[in-house]
């Protein structure tokens, strides 16, 4: 046989179904993938305003909604950013694996920060068919002139594409779950994912469950917002009560004063912390900030020992907190824990530790407070290597 050189080919029909199945380990990360992508597209938009080549409306506020409805077995999660015309929808989803967010970057490198673009929007995306039989993506480009896009795929190779009739500048991608994966469009199971994933993600992230009941809540008449709606206006009369004066006089005494309330719309409040405590300057931040952070990060009722705020830019950017917890017995703590985030997005808990620079890094700022005159409970949960620590990369 004469020698021959080739390619390897490789069957779509194939490859798809490992990609839908074996992607990621956990199949309730996509809910990380499609809001990142969301996060994203807000990022980028913002991006093109700064440089001057989009205008933002003055009351702009950049958000990723999530609706769950579990009658109808569906996820919709919708953002506001800068959408995409047809033929990016064609690069970016129908071409598997191609990155957005890359070639985002690589066409404003010299014009902008990509500090905070998180992605690849490209085969991230595709996670949604690990819990999905059919997604959907509506969208609208910021571009001017441009037709809104339908898209739609049945977990095939194939997919359909036609105008749509999106009003808003955004993208809307609509997931319609099949049955082993029906929990995710409880309300409940799908706060616990995003705040286990997202709850540092820069844009704020509001959960709401589709088709469900108005709701609503009493505010002082001051306290309104030009984004309220306002269901009844409330006025409260003062109230007095009978009582005896010193001279032994009985006489009306006030006990609560008039009020003047409204009944409104429930306000949203956002599933995330957009700021956390490790992107802030150490100055910035409070003890009482540190410790709120640690219970609410490691759920532990106790408060730590001490902490150091991470701050490096070489050999590599690494910002974080590092925790050193209260050991009330030496079983307290097995081993220390350490949870991963990347551009404030979540992606470990159970990390083997630190690269070398970083540990190194870590020790000398430990040496550093042994010097200020620590005591020997804090010499010995140092020595000890027991740690748990918010990090990002």
């Amino acid at each position: 046989m004469t020698e021959k050189h080739g390619n390897l080919s490789i069957d779509s029909d194939n490859l798809f179904p490992i990609i839908k199945k074996w992607l990621y380990s956990d199949h309730d990360i996509f809910y990380r993938e499609l809001i990142s992508n969301g996060c994203d597209a807000i990022t980028k938009l913002k991006k093109l305003d700064m440089m001057g080549e989009y205008s933002l409306p003055a009351d702009y506020k950049g958000k990723i909604q999530v609706l769950v409805n579990p009658d109808e077995k569906t996820i919709k999660i919708i953002d506001n950013g800068l959408g995409m015309t047809a033929d990016e929808v064609e690069e970016y989803i129908s071409r598997i694996a191609f990155s957005g967010a890359t070639d985002f970057i690589e066409k404003y490198k010299d014009k902008s920060n990509d500090d905070q673009i998180i992605g690849h929007f490209g085969l991230g995306f595709y996670s949604a068919f690990m819990v999905a039989d059919e997604v959907t993506i509506d969208t609208l480009s910021y571009k001017e002139g441009s037709t809104p896009v339908h898209w739609s795929c049945d977990g095939g190779t194939e997919y359909n594409m036609e105008d749509g009739d999106m009003d808003d500048v955004g993208t809307e991608i609509t997931l319609y779950l099949n049955d082993d994966c029906l929990e995710f469009a409880n309300e409940y199971r799908a706060r616990e994912v995003i705040e286990k994933y997202c709850s540092f993600m820069p844009t704020e992230i509001y959960l709401a469950k589709e088709n469900a009941p108005e709701e609503y809540e009493t505010i002082d008449k001051a306290d309104k917002r030009d984004t309220d709606t306002v269901i009844e206006e409330i006025h409260e009369d003062a109230k007095y009560e009978e009582k005896e004066n010193d001279k032994g006089e009985k006489e009306q005494v006030e006990v609560s004063p008039a009020k003047d309330q409204l009944k409104i719309v429930k306000r949203p409040v956002p599933l995330n912390d957009t700021t956390p405590l490790w992107t802030k300057s150490p100055n910035e931040c409070t003890d009482e900030e540190y410790k709120e952070f640690y219970r609410k990060v490691f759920l532990d009722y106790k408060e730590p020992l001490f902490w150091i705020h991470l701050n490096m830019d070489y050999p590599f950017r690494l910002k974080g907190i590092l925790y050193f917890p209260k050991l009330v017995e030496q079983m307290d703590v097995v081993e220390g824990q350490i949870k991963l985030y990347s551009n404030q997005v979540y992606i470990a808990q159970r990390c083997a530790g630190l690269p070398r620079h970083a540990s190194e890094c870590i020790q000398k700022r430990i040496a550093e407070r042994r010097l200020c005159g620590k005591n020997e409970q804090l010499h010995h949960q140092e020595s000890s290597g027991q740690t748990e620590s918010a990090v990002q990369s």
